[in-house]
């Protein structure tokens, strides 16, 4: 094939299996009946001003599967964690002792692993229109190409192809994290 297509099926590959991780990322912290560091990856602290990530500023550990525990290495900035958790959208409440605070993770009602269901089924579907969208953006930039004369008829074809295969590849990688994820939640 045409360098310039390998090229772009190449930077095509690379942008999809970003898109992938970044939904793995965005699933990892979505609320399960389980104990997890990675529920606690988008709170914010203002820390001494500064708009600071919490695992910046603690060790977030998931003591067993109904607890976390966070122990700031700044003991000044657990009012401050405190506080970030509060306003959060976790739903979970500290328990501050002074030098350590804890969180204790609710059994899931039935009706709340649902709308957790429906959370993570919307977080694939953005990583699908990502996927989607590289697709579009790569076809484009191949059809440009058969414009110009830089690429034959019959390359296109073949790269089209090819990257279809990158995009149902991508799109499967999705589907299996949601369903794992999907399980994990529904598991009482």
């Amino acid at each position: 094939m045409n360098e310039l297509i390998d090229e772009l099926l190449a930077d095509a590959g690379e942008r999809m299996n970003k898109s992938v991780e970044s939904t793995r990322n965005e699933l990892a912290t979505v609320r399960t009946g389980r104990a997890s560091p990675h529920l606690l990856d988008r709170i914010i602290v203002d820390y001494y001003g500064a708009e600071t990530p919490l695992n910046q500023l603690s060790n977030v550990a998931a003591a067993d599967a109904r607890l976390l525990t966070i122990t700031p290495y700044d003991k000044g900035a657990l009012s401050a964690i405190e506080k970030a958790i509060n306003e959060s959208d976790v739903g979970l409440t500290p328990n501050n002792d002074g030098n350590v605070i804890r969180l204790q993770i609710p059994e899931m009602t039935e009706e709340r692993r649902r709308e957790m269901v429906k959370v993570i089924h919307g977080v694939a579907e953005e990583g699908r229109v990502a996927i989607r969208n590289v697709r579009r953006d790569i076809m484009s930039d191949m059809r440009e190409m058969k414009k110009d004369g830089d690429v034959g008829e019959d390359e296109e074809h073949r790269a089209e192809a090819e990257l279809q295969k990158l995009t149902d590849k991508s799109t499967g990688e999705i589907d299996s994290l949601v369903k794992g994820k999907e399980e994990e939640i529904l598991t009482v």
